[in-house]
């Protein structure tokens, strides 16, 4: 892990830009556009497209947060599909039914199909790891089961543990650290944005590569939360049973997710004593899941975010 000796940057503004670190290359997302910087082998490659506005009831608070959830997995795991393209493992020949296959739906509803089982695969094995496993694992210590809220927060102590140290994991396989470069060079760029300095590599360079606003951040708060609401549910409805409070804990879930994303959106938009100390852990375990990028990184994190900047000067405030 790096150590974070960067200056704090000098916010002068909040934007709703956000982004993904993907395969030598950045997803990034503006209120009307959003953009995929691929550096491939013959050289920069973009790739724009406009966002659908939601409106009506998806707009709505709580609902928004799981649907916002939901819609950045789809788009993710497109985006890094798309920047996978560019780097093909080597490989034989398709097979007989790969051929079959693509003969008889067609390349583009395998594509599709691809797409929404890896978001189904990625959320299970979010679920399964971070709320089911904990949940599992504090149902074998004796003693519990008759005290359900204790039981509620040795989980809770069981989801940070196995959380940080997935983090700590991933973070040290050699894929992942160029991906987590990107992600430096993502939040760095929009931390120079966010000071209104022009968007040049000599200007992003210095600036911290931590962000408020991360996905990192959030899942940490979606776990606290998840600890949180726990708690409370088992204190008003204590359940005994290991696979009943599984069971409940997936209930709880996308109401969880909810929260944590108003919750994000309320410290998101002050800046004071109170929201840092809030967003203060999710910080520092951006410290595992960012590193310092190099020059042709930022490079990559500009002209992304250069293409979805709003064509009315602070449209895209937070």
């Amino acid at each position: 892990m790096q150590k974070n000796n960067q200056p704090a940057s000098q916010e002068k503004f909040k934007t709703l830009i956000g982004g993904q670190a993907l395969i030598e290359g950045i997803l990034m997302q503006g209120p009307d556009k959003r953009a995929i910087v691929v550096r491939g082998p013959e050289g920069l490659v973009q790739k724009v497209e406009p966002i659908k506005k939601k409106t009506g009831i998806l707009t709505w608070p709580l609902i928004r947060g799981v649907v916002n959830f939901g819609s950045s997995m789809v788009n993710g795991v497109k985006a890094l599909m798309y920047s996978a393209d560019f780097f093909p493992e080597e490989a034989g020949e398709p097979s007989k039914f790969e051929k079959w296959l693509e003969q008889k739906i067609g390349s583009e509803k395998i594509e599709k199909a691809v797409v929404y089982l890896s978001v189904v695969l990625g959320i299970a094995l979010s679920v399964g790891l971070f709320i089911l496993l904990p949940t599992l694992l504090a149902g074998f210590i004796p003693g519990l089961k008759e005290r359900a809220v204790l039981r509620s927060l040795v989980e809770g102590v069981f989801r940070i543990l196995i959380f940080l140290a997935y983090m700590i994991f991933i973070s040290k396989t050699p894929d992942m650290k160029r991906v987590f470069s990107y992600h430096g060079a993502e939040h760095k760029t929009i931390r120079c944005y966010e000071a209104e300095l022009p968007l040049t590599v000599e200007n992003v360079r210095p600036q911290t590569r931590l962000h408020p606003r991360c996905g990192t951040s959030f899942l940490f708060v979606v776990i606290i939360i998840s600890i949180l609401v726990s708690a409370v549910f088992s204190a008003v409805f204590p359940i005994g049973n290991t696979l009943l409070r599984m069971l409940s804990r997936l209930v709880m879930l996308p109401f969880i997710v909810a929260i944590a994303y108003e919750f994000n959106r309320l410290v998101g938009r002050h800046d004071n004593a109170l929201t840092r100390v809030l967003t203060a852990p999710g910080m520092w375990f951006q410290l595992f899941t960012t590193n310092e990028p190099d020059d042709s990184m930022i490079e990559v994190a500009i002209e992304a975010l250069t293409l979805v900047l709003p064509e009315q000067k602070g449209a895209d405030r937070w």
